[in-house]
């Protein structure tokens, strides 16, 4: 299924949508693309099962013969993320219930409780007999549990299985109120039963409960994800299964933690920036998304192998926009090339191939208008044309799949900072950790650095610069992985209100940034929230916006000092040698140019180099390394070609490239690099 030199290209088949002489089209048009693989059956729940243990599965019994017989594989979904309606009457309390206590109806997907009893009980139904029927069906390659797991519920049933969850964590209730800080507001518990999960109420909820809550519906979701999963090897160990992250600050899911129960990280990406955000969005999910592999490889193999951990670590580009990207109030229709580049860009950072949601328009539904590989104009449309072109590029970059994606940087992420910053009574409402990893990754991107994402705990050997932004929630345990990697030698950056909080959001006292002063030599007495569309000068030109910060040395040095305001003359950024490392704290966001222009200062200044420093601005250059070879991958994300120093053989022209190759406007060149020309 995954073996190297052979990408996965496809996307979601409805074949329950449409009469079967639209299957034989679909069929004849994914060879004419090069589809290689399908998914098929997520949302079929009702077709499947359409009474209690009434099952038709003639249907999909000819669809899957139908791919095998024209040699497309598929990633058969269990399709539990949309219980039918049958179920939702005969089970009404396995229906979800809002914070505010109103009970949701059926009508749209993801309406269940997966806290609920009857709900986990019909999912394992529908997944063991899907298992039994099909675990050896020559079409199948990939089994696909549930979509997107996210929903969550307020219900009773999840209330019990909160408490359960709490006394399993926390041990006591002692120790859970001293975890959540219950003295405050008279929130002290006596019982169990007093205890709930945050609903609606007066003011503002306990920050350690609505935390707890997020960790708790993860390993809930988790739970379900896994009783299906054990069915569906246990039918056939040699199918690997997966299931689908969705991004969004929304999910309470920490994917990283998941990334060890799948056999292959699989994530949906749709970038909502219009201009060049997309391309930067793109990259980040794809380093997000490798970084999780990594991680889930290395929790697997039980601790630190970083060679095979990291080279080795599947993931999946799962679900993306063929031709739309979906911004505020409106859809936007792609520019010719675009859907290549995103795909291509995913593929250069380590996906295993490129999967859409999805693959023929339907006429009908709540999606009628989603993005699709086969848009309601048919095949004789632009779409379909850059369909057939990148099924092409994909078989021609194949050999390139396996490699390792070559990073000097790190970038810290933590999803339990994401939901921590959520909380309505800090600050600022406009702290956010994701966006915060976004505007470090994007200022390292602008500069052509090669990042990883790595999680508290993870082997930092080989990184030249650790930049950690907004790390919010700082263990004992991570200050101490911190502390280890600058003695060693490490360059650190740390950004604002990073280390501020211990692992349960509780405040570290004696000034900030709590768990980093000693490594950082600053003490912070003192944040300044700013409003929207302030900003403060820093010296030596550029600004900060949303956060500043009263900042007294204790060791370090200052690098920039603020300009103006009640700070002016006070240090903005500064840098400290600790052992054997330096350590640099960064107390504003400084707008883009500005911050670009820190980074490349401390990743340089680390031994970091840009993957190709000669790439004009505007080409993104990613290099893929094994001991087969490397390849550069480069994307112009401008609206004119691109010049590029290179030497060796361009996969998608097939040219020979002496010393530099010219990569098309909102084109992209993929060169097997001559090793000795470099």
């Amino acid at each position: 299924m995954w073996d190297e030199g052979r990408l996965r290209y496809g996307g979601d088949w409805n074949p329950e949508q449409w009469p079967e002489r639209v299957w034989r089209e679909d069929v004849d048009l994914m060879r004419r693309a090069r589809v290689n693989l399908v998914t098929v059956g997520v949302f079929a729940w009702s077709r499947l099962e359409p009474a209690p243990a009434r099952y038709d599965f003639d249907w999909l019994d000819r669809a899957l013969d139908l791919l095998g017989e024209h040699g497309i594989a598929a990633a058969l979904a269990t399709p539990t993320a949309s219980p039918p309606p049958w179920f939702s009457l005969a089970h009404p309390g396995a229906l979800p219930v809002t914070a505010d206590g109103v009970r949701l109806h059926h009508g749209s997907r993801d309406t269940y409780c997966a806290a609920a009893p009857a709900y986990r009980a019909a999912a394992r139904r529908i997944a063991a007999v899907l298992a039994d029927r099909y675990a050896h069906h020559p079409a199948l390659a990939l089994w696909h549990v549930h979509n997107e797991y996210g929903t969550t519920c307020h219900c009773e049933h999840a209330a019990m299985a909160f408490r359960r969850w709490l006394a399993a964590r926390h041990g006591d209730l002692d120790t859970l109120n001293a975890a959540w800080a219950t003295s405050f507001w008279s929130q002290h518990y006596s019982d169990w039963a007093q205890v709930s999960t945050p609903r609606a109420t007066q003011y503002l909820a306990n920050p350690g409960q609505l935390l707890d809550f997020r960790r708790f519906w993860s390993d809930t979701l988790l739970e379900a994800y896994a009783e299906q999963r054990d069915l569906l090897r246990a039918a056939n160990p040699a199918v690997p299964v997966t299931t689908n992250y969705v991004l969004g600050d929304w999910v309470p899911v920490d994917h990283a933690r998941w990334a060890a129960e799948v056999d292959l990280v699989a994530v949906d990406h749709y970038p909502s920036a219009v201009d060049g955000g997309a391309e930067e969005q793109t990259a980040l999910a794809a380093d997000l998304a490798r970084g999780w592999a990594r991680h889930g490889a290395r929790r697997r193999a039980g601790a630190g192998t970083p060679g095979d951990a990291a080279g080795g670590a599947a993931w999946l580009l799962m679900e993306s926009a063929p031709n739309l990207i979906y911004t505020a109030g409106r859809m936007h229709t792609k520019e010719p090339g675009r859907m290549a580049r995103h795909s291509l860009a995913h593929v250069g950072r380590g996906s295993r191939g490129a999967m859409y949601f999805q693959w023929r328009a339907p006429a009908g539904g709540a999606e009628r208008f989603h993005s699709a590989l086969v848009p309601h104009a048919g095949p004789d449309s632009r779409v379909f044309r850059e369909t057939v072109a990148l099924g092409e590029a994909l078989e021609r970059v194949a050999e390139a799949d396996g490699a390792t994606v070559e990073a000097s940087v790190a970038i810290g992420w933590d999803a339990a900072c994401g939901w921590a910053l959520q909380h309505p009574g800090l600050p600022s409402q406009r702290l956010n950790h994701h966006e915060e990893v976004a505007a470090a990754h994007r200022a390292l991107w602008r500069a052509g650095f090669g990042c990883d994402v790595v999680l508290p705990g993870d082997p930092l050997d080989g990184y030249g610069l650790l930049v950690l932004p907004a790390l919010y929630l700082t263990s004992d345990v991570t200050a101490e992985w911190v502390r280890a990697y600058i003695h060693g030698g490490g360059h650190l950056v740390v950004t604002w209100l990073s280390g501020v909080a211990d692992e349960h959001a509780r405040v570290r006292t004696g000034g900030y940034p709590g768990a980093f002063r000693d490594v950082l030599g600053v003490r912070v007495e003192e944040f300044h929230p700013l409003a929207d569309g302030d900003e403060v000068p820093l010296t030596g030109g550029g600004t900060g916006r949303i956060w500043a910060e009263t900042v007294r040395l204790a060791g370090a040095e200052p690098v920039r000092a603020y300009a103006g305001g009640v700070l002016a003359g006070q240090p903005a950024v500064t840098r400290h040698r600790h052992g054997a490392g330096t350590a640099w704290y960064v107390s504003t966001r400084p707008d883009d140019d500005t911050y670009r222009r820190l980074l490349t200062d401390a990743a340089l200044g680390a031994g970091a180099a840009p993957t190709c420093p000669a790439a004009p601005a505007g080409v993104e250059a990613v290099r893929r390394r094994s001991a087969r070879g490397s390849w550069l991958f480069l994307l112009n994300h401008t609206d004119r070609p691109h010049r590029v120093p290179a030497a060796g053989v361009e996969l998608l022209t097939g040219a020979t490239v002496d010393t530099a190759v010219e990569v098309p406007a909102g084109g992209v060149a993929v060169v097997r690099e001559d090793l000795a020309a470099r």
